[in-house]
């Protein structure tokens, strides 16, 4: 190779790394590191989005990762994953919608199964709920208070423990579990209901 050569070549990448917390970090000096984060979160949090606000989860994803670009700077160095962080922005996003996702709730509540989402190559993702979701369920999902929805969600649908939601939300422990046990006391008539139904 000709001197010349190397001076027209692209500048490598920085190698990816394998853990959030170094993309993050890598991405205060190469800013498109920071798709990687994208790459490998986009799809899980854009299902968590459209379970909980249909047809907003495309807008709200781009608004969750810009709003995580520009607080980079503000990751907690002990979390190698990122998860519970974009987790938290989201929750922060749905609540700033929670009327919306409470209509939803009470919407499917009070529609029949089979007509929740006919078009399936248009919300698929609202159809495999509609498939999981009784109505009464999503019903009383509707109901309960946006921030104890948060915590039972961020269980349920993103697969969270309780001590990551707590991170998630900025939470104490203690608060993720008696708002997880309003929740669970709220819908247990409902799910008992439920239950006796698929005996």
């Amino acid at each position: 190779m000709r001197s010349h050569d190397l001076a027209l070549s692209p500048p490598e990448d920085p190698v990816q790394p394998a853990d959030d917390h170094a993309v993050i970090a890598l991405s205060l000096t190469h800013p498109d590191a920071f798709g990687t984060l994208f790459e490998r979160h986009s799809r899980e949090l854009h299902r968590f989005l459209a379970r909980r606000l249909g047809d907003l989860a495309d807008d709200l994803l781009g608004e969750l990762f810009v709003t995580a670009f520009e607080q980079r700077h503000r990751y907690r160095a002990e979390l190698a994953d990122a998860r519970p962080w974009l987790y938290g922005i989201a929750a922060n996003l749905v609540r700033r919608h929670h009327r919306a996702e409470a209509t939803r709730y009470r919407a499917l509540g009070r529609t029949p199964l089979a007509l929740v989402s006919p078009d399936a190559s248009h919300d698929a993702v609202a159809l495999a709920d509609a498939s999981t979701l009784r109505p009464r369920l999503a019903a009383a999902l509707g109901e309960l208070k946006p921030a104890d929805r948060d915590v039972l969600l961020l269980l349920a649908w993103a697969q969270l423990d309780q001590t990551e939601v707590a991170a998630a939300l900025g939470i104490p422990l203690g608060t993720v579990r008696s708002r997880l046990h309003r929740a669970r006391q709220q819908l247990r008539p409902v799910l008992d209901d439920l239950q006796g139904e698929l005996r």
